[in-house]
């Protein structure tokens, strides 16, 4: 393995690792935004209220994620052993 090869096999290992946990972090995001809004709306402030919500809605995203990653991660191996990559 070259250089050059083990350069592109990292590359694409970072982006699939990138790939892969976007869904759930924006969705993570997306709630905590949420819930700091209506904190700061009702005046609310308890700090692990935000947790909750946004463990449900991460756990929720892994869920129904989990096929899509499950195959990103399996064509990925396929091409990493075959020698594709």
């Amino acid at each position: 393995m070259t250089l050059d090869q083990a350069t592109d096999l990292i590359r694409h290992t970072l982006l699939l690792a990138l790939t892969i946990s976007a869904p759930v972090l924006l969705i993570g995001l997306v709630v905590g935004i949420i819930v700091s809004v209506l904190q700061a709306v009702t005046q609310i402030q308890e700090h692990t209220l935000s947790f909750v919500p946004k463990i449900a809605a991460m756990t929720g995203a892994m869920i129904v994620v989990a096929p899509w990653c499950g195959h990103r991660l399996m064509v990925y191996a396929a091409q990493v052993f075959s020698g594709q990559m």
